[in-house]
């Protein structure tokens, strides 16, 4: 998964109050010179609010774990029809392993702001792992992502999100269908793309053959019983904005017969998988991928 960086801030030393303030500017219309002007009057201690919400921003050069030039791969930009969603045309990133296949496929649902280096790279991880993954880009009919994630998450805040919704369900239904996919279908996602899968779980019942939410928004409870596939959550220890569901859906899942693994990794904040920012955690981001391709190659065999 990568080592954090050389001039990475300690993230024990960085305030909770300025995390929280991050999880706020992430998942609001707050922009970056709001989120740093607010975060440079936070008194801490040891240091600076502003220096510390600076180095809260992602380095996605420094993220890169696997090349788009790898030899284990082939990546390239697919488009597909997407009846119902914002546009009617999609794009994503298709990335299958080396070797004829077929290979199980994985969807990979991006974050609120679009397909950015991030997602792109853990779409590298899951194709190097075996699988056939396609990353679509919900910005793509509003011009694609933008190159940064501040004008990302306008855009993606612009488009109806129910259409963002069908535009990934179409996704799914692409790369499920592919001539070389097995007709194995995972889905997984971070954030606004944990909630996604979530989505997918429940709209299509046992054509999804595993689902991977990453700290993921959960259905509502009389949802849950059209759920067929079996799922594994992951969830931050220090994230009660989504956390509250958590018990609720455990239950529903239990109620309703699903199999289900949830994991609440300990002293982690919202977005531990992702490795462009100090919210990183590396050995709880390694445990999760490890649970998360095991999971898959069980549930997706052909």
């Amino acid at each position: 998964m990568g080592s954090p960086r050389e001039d990475e801030m300690d993230t024990s030393k960085i305030d909770p109050r300025i995390y929280a303030l991050y999880d706020q500017y992430c998942h609001s219309s707050m922009k970056r010179r709001e989120f740093l002007k607010r975060a440079s009057t936070i008194a801490v201690i040891g240091g600076s609010g502003l220096a510390m919400a600076e180095a809260l921003l992602p380095n996605y050069a420094a993220a890169q774990t696997i090349s788009f030039t790898d030899p284990r791969i082939k990546a390239t930009y697919e488009t597909y029809d997407s009846p119902g969603g914002n546009s009617g045309e999609m794009r994503g990133y298709l990335v299958q392993p080396a070797g004829e296949g077929p290979f199980p496929a994985v969807l990979v649902v991006h974050e609120n702001r679009g397909l950015n280096p991030y997602i792109e790279d853990v779409a590298r991880r899951a194709a190097v792992a075996g699988f056939l993954a396609f990353a679509p880009d919900g910005l793509w009919p509003a011009g694609g992502y933008p190159g940064n994630d501040d004008d990302g998450k306008v855009l993606q805040a612009g488009l109806d999100r129910g259409k963002i919704h069908v535009d990934m369900l179409n996704g799914a239904k692409f790369v499920k269908s592919h001539p070389l996919s097995n007709g194995k279908l995972g889905a997984t996602g971070f954030c606004f793309g944990g909630g996604v899968v979530n989505y997918l779980a429940v709209e299509m019942g046992a054509d999804l053959n595993a689902g991977v939410p990453f700290y993921g928004r959960q259905p509502a409870d009389a949802d849950v019983a059209r759920i067929k596939a079996p799922l594994l959550a992951h969830y931050a220890e220090e994230d009660p904005r989504v956390n509250a569901g958590i018990e609720s859906f455990d239950a529903a899942l239990k109620a309703n017969g699903v199999d289900h693994e949830i994991h609440v990794y300990p002293g982690t904040n919202h977005g531990f998988h992702n490795n462009s920012t100090p919210r990183y955690n590396e050995a709880a981001a390694k445990l999760a991928w490890e649970r998360t391709t095991a999971f898959f190659a069980a549930n997706l065999a052909g």
